[in-house]
């Protein structure tokens, strides 16, 4: 009973820091966009977390946990159903880790965050009631049947398909959704001229680096909560690694954008440490230090060609989303199969499985979605309203008005 306490604890600890996160996706998004569609990002981001909880409460969870299925679709019923012991009180022996209630929760948290990587890359021209019902129908129920297939006990369990924490289960699955999004929304007004591609900058530098460093924090509750106890051998290493990919990632994608650009560019910095804590996260558990370091130091490196190949291909993703969750997450996932315990050509050949699956998957009901709503109700904002902000034609207010006109 003392040892279920202590790890049920540490499991709510680090719910907390992964709802803690969505503070951190908010602050960068909005602080590498502009002033005019702040509030439109913001909004997006508490629709995403609070309808996604909602959801994966009436529907996902028991989608994406249906027990015995035919390890690609099933489902357990609607609603959250505790199990209970003979005496009609919570089963405590439901986890050796945590209770119901818990693994709900930690689940949960995980779930919004596919619909917010989406939100990144789209801003500042995407309608807000398409994109509302495309996080309900991604999030509610296309995340957690992809969930189903490996941490539900699905098909890709069985093959040994390995992700720890979501590389792919929760990156890519926002990866490839965001790349449909964009790729059918088409760049914002003033990116591409006449060939070349034109820098739009964020409004804020200062908040999207809290933003950065607030998710760093929350990696420990994303990754060190992958645990599923609070194991303090398994744990520690895990947080170790994690933060160590995200050190390599941040200085070695300075280094190179440094090396090409001739500039000291913050936001390549940034997007680095996040690129090192997406690819470590699917083996956390399974690399040794000098393994992080690697995995996070490639990634840093992918960051900078990657987004640099974004932009040759005229696809605007205003904050690195694609770059970050996409490029990176299938990085991490393949590099189970290279470094750490699980090394070996086999292994590979497992993730590169589990990937195209997902792709496939992702990509297909994604394209589904957006498509239907771009030919019936549209999803992109007039041109009017994109220049003069979401904020104001969406929602009626703004961000930082000037109080000085109200005074008399």
């Amino acid at each position: 009973m003392e040892i279920l306490t202590i790890n049920n604890v540490w499991m709510m600890i680090c719910t907390a820091l992964v709802f803690f996160m969505h503070l951190g996706f908010s602050f960068l998004e909005i602080g590498l966009t502009r002033q005019k569609n702040t509030i439109n990002i913001l909004f997006k981001n508490f629709f995403i977390i609070t309808v996604g909880l909602l959801l994966y409460a009436i529907i996902g969870f028991n989608l994406m946990y249906p027990g015995n299925f035919n390890d690609f679709l099933g489902f357990s019923g609607f609603g959250l159903t505790a199990p209970l012991n003979a005496q009609g009180g919570l089963d405590l022996a439901y986890n050796s880790g945590y209770t119901y209630w818990t693994d709900f929760l930690f689940q949960g948290m995980f779930a919004a965050t596919a619909g917010t990587i989406v939100s990144g890359a789209v801003a500042e021209r995407i309608k807000l009631g398409p994109f509302m019902v495309f996080v309900i129908i991604y999030v509610g129920l296309v995340y957690p049947i992809a969930g189903s297939w490996k941490w539900g006990g699905g098909f890709l369990d069985k093959l040994g398909f390995y992700d720890f924490a979501g590389s792919t289960l929760v990156h890519s699955v926002g990866g490839w959704a965001a790349v449909i999004a964009v790729c059918l929304l088409g760049p914002r007004i003033g990116k591409f001229r006449e060939g070349k591609v034109r820098a739009i900058p964020g409004h804020n530098i200062s908040l999207a680096t809290a933003g950065v460093l607030i998710l760093w924090l929350g990696w420990f509750g994303f990754n060190g909560g992958s645990v599923l106890s609070a194991d303090p051998a398994l744990t520690s290493l895990v947080l170790v690694t994690t933060s160590l990919a995200a050190a390599a990632g941040g200085v070695i994608s300075f280094l190179v954008s440094t090396a090409l650009y001739k500039n000291y560019d913050l936001t390549m910095f940034l997007n680095g440490v996040l690129g090192g804590l997406v690819g470590i996260t699917a083996g956390a558990d399974q690399m040794s230090p000098t393994d992080a370091i690697l995995i996070g130091g490639i990634a840093g490196t992918i960051i900078v060609f990657a987004i640099s190949a974004i932009d040759k291909l005229k696809l605007d993703d205003p904050v690195g989303a694609i770059a970050v969750h996409l490029v990176c997450g299938i990085w991490g996932t393949l590099a189970v199969g290279i470094f750490g315990n699980l090394a070996s050509w086999k292994q590979f050949t497992i993730q590169l499985t589990g990937i195209s699956a997902y792709a496939l998957f992702c990509i297909s009901t994604s394209f589904i979605i957006l498509y239907t709503l771009k030919k019936t109700v549209g999803i992109r904002v007039s041109e009017k309203e994109e220049i003069e902000g979401l904020d104001i034609h969406e929602h009626g207010m703004v961000a930082y008005p000037d109080f000085r006109s109200n005074e008399h």
